[in-house]
């Protein structure tokens, strides 16, 4: 599991209040900050990753705007009691990739949890912004890659686009306006570096222009430094 003890972020003052009730009325258990009836918010979705839960990534809204709406959310597939994954990794000393089955699967449910948090909270396609952590991360490539309309942009931390993905895309103008944060520790234990910098060509590749961040000597987590930069990109996103 992996936690992201590195994360250490002061409380803001005057934040709404996070609701630490495990919402189930949209078709993906989440946690919930919003500030009431808020309406034309950003809205903010966290996807932790592998055998980790929907408190993980919780924490980096407290570096973040207060009046935002965020929603953090369990990835379906149970590790243990208490972890939980978005796909089972596939076998074999290869590159990093997952069984097929469980990416649609996952992407699917994240498709449909997207719209309907965006109806639900009354914001806009083009105010939502996936955050995902390692398994978080691939599957929000998985989702905007496939899918651009329904968000603004995804913040990719620790992740990779898989082998699959990146054999299906194709320069598409519907890619256009989609904005794209990738964060990476050059230690990163779990998924290589290179898993970054490849994501980043890919992505050039397709006539998108990713922000990248490598932050030396970080293992597979995420730094101050890290939440910060992510900061920025989502407020300049919204211009």
């Amino acid at each position: 599991m992996f936690k992201l003890f590195a994360l250490a972020l002061t409380l803001l003052a005057g934040a709404a209040h996070a609701d630490d009730t495990l919402h189930t009325d949209l078709p993906l258990s989440y946690l919930e900050q919003t500030q009431g009836d808020a309406r034309n918010q950003p809205l903010v979705i966290f996807l932790h990753g592998f055998g980790s839960n929907e408190e993980d990534l919780f924490g980096i809204k407290d570096a973040l705007p207060s009046t935002w709406t965020y929603l953090s959310v369990r990835a379906p597939m149970p590790v243990d009691s208490n972890g939980f994954r978005w796909f089972t990794k596939t076998p074999g000393d290869g590159d990093y990739d997952g069984v097929t089955a469980d990416l649609q699967r996952g992407a699917g449910l994240i498709k449909d949890f997207v719209g309907k948090a965006t109806a639900k909270y009354h914001t806009q396609s083009d105010r939502v912004f996936l955050i995902g952590f390692s398994q978080g991360a691939i599957m929000s490539y998985e989702v905007a890659l496939r899918d651009p309309q329904l968000v603004r942009g995804i913040a990719a931390l620790s992740g990779s686009v898989l082998p699959v993905l990146k054999a299906e895309l194709k320069p598409d103008g519907s890619l256009d306006k989609l904005a794209i944060f990738i964060g990476h520790g050059t230690l990163d234990q779990a998924l290589p570096y290179v898993s970054a910098t490849r994501a980043n060509e890919v992505l050039t590749g397709l006539g998108l222009k990713p922000e990248f961040h490598g932050y030396p000597g970080m293992n597979h987590t995420i730094s101050e430094a890290e939440v910060q930069d992510l900061k920025v990109w989502l407020e300049k996103s919204l211009r």
